[in-house]
């Protein structure tokens, strides 16, 4: 069981590694956006420091995500992202795809929180 949380949360951090730094050097090509995309993303885009902060979050997350000493932080860092990622893909671009990828990866999240919850007590006692 170690090996495949191991392996999972390398996948899940590196996923995040990689969509953070395109927010920075724009290397993945965007797919076709709808009417009410095109909105919201020209919203962000009026919002200079938004992108960045959510590629950086992105970066970090998935960095300390990676690692088991850290795993924890790197959960509870990627979780507000990932609850946005989840949002977007229900109510703003319902396909069956993305909702699937983005559930499976709020579920790891959840998984890894709950299997650290103990770390966390300090910080709500």
């Amino acid at each position: 069981m170690k090996i495949v949380k191991f392996i999972l949360c390398l996948l899940f951090g590196l996923m995040f590694i990689n969509a953070g730094l395109d927010k920075f050097l724009h290397y993945m090509p965007m797919p076709a956006l709808t009417a009410d995309q095109t909105k919201l993303f020209a919203a962000f885009g009026e919002i200079g420091w938004l992108m960045p902060l959510v590629g950086a979050v992105e970066v970090i997350g998935g960095l300390l995500f990676i690692f088991p000493k850290t795993r924890a932080l790197g959960a509870i860092v990627i979780l507000p992202v990932m609850v946005g990622i989840v949002l977007h893909n229900v109510c703003r671009a319902p396909s069956s795809m993305g909702i699937g990828i983005s559930a499976v990866l709020f579920l790891i999240n959840l998984w890894i929180i709950i299997d650290n919850k103990e770390k966390y007590k300090a910080l709500v006692s």
